[in-house]
């Protein structure tokens, strides 16, 4: 969506950015296998930091975590409040208020712990799962069954001019956006404690299958 910006040829380095934020994913999580063995009883970034560096990296962690904290929050929100508004209409004039309604949501159940909070969320997650693998469950039955309609391209499409000239700061905003992909890995080595024993490896399972 970004590098459609430069026209409809600049999505051709979709996949070698793609393949940076998987290199990149698969160091963040090889990293964090190692802190999840290393402190059982939950350590993100800032204690890692700090135990290991010193107290100034260890608040450049925390401060870098915050702004995470925040821009996850808010862009999880505004995302799940923009499919919601595309399925009822009739709500978008109230986009920000339940957006508000949801922020205070998951304030509430992240106040009752981490092990409560989990429960709570994980409705939402397996519905979320569901939905998609019924999606592509749904798309290769039609496949397999010959009754997947054609496609047909957006109108003008093959033919988008850039509004926008395909720089590095484009490339890397792609690379910021694509990035999200990242999001949740801390939070497992933060929330060890919350799973069953035998904590550590049950919480780098999860870390891989994230």
């Amino acid at each position: 969506r970004v590098l459609v910006l430069a026209g409809a040829g600049a999505l051709a380095i979709t996949m070698p950015i793609t393949l940076v934020i998987v290199a990149v994913l698969a160091i963040v999580v090889t990293s964090y296998q190692q802190t999840v063995r290393a402190y059982p009883s939950g350590g993100g970034s800032y204690i890692v930091a700090s135990h290991n560096l010193g107290p100034l990296p260890g608040l450049t962690a925390a401060a870098a975590l915050v702004t995470d904290y925040f821009l996850t929050v808010s862009v999880s929100i505004a995302a799940g409040i923009a499919a919601l508004t595309s399925i009822f209409p009739v709500l978008f004039e109230h986009r920000v208020v339940l957006g508000v309604v949801f922020v205070a949501v998951l304030c509430l159940g992240n106040l009752r712990g981490i092990r409560e909070s989990g429960s709570i969320f994980a409705a939402p997650t397996y519905i979320y799962l569901i939905a998609i693998f019924g999606l592509l469950g749904y798309g290769l039955f039609r496949f397999v069954t010959g009754s997947l309609p054609a496609f047909s391209a957006p109108a003008g499409l093959g033919q988008a001019q850039g509004i926008e000239a395909l720089g590095l700061l484009l490339i890397l905003r792609a690379f910021a956006s694509g990035s999200v992909a990242l999001t949740g890995v801390e939070a497992v080595s933060n929330g060890v404690p919350a799973f069953k024993p035998p904590e550590s490896k049950n919480a780098r399972v999860v870390l891989i299958a994230m």
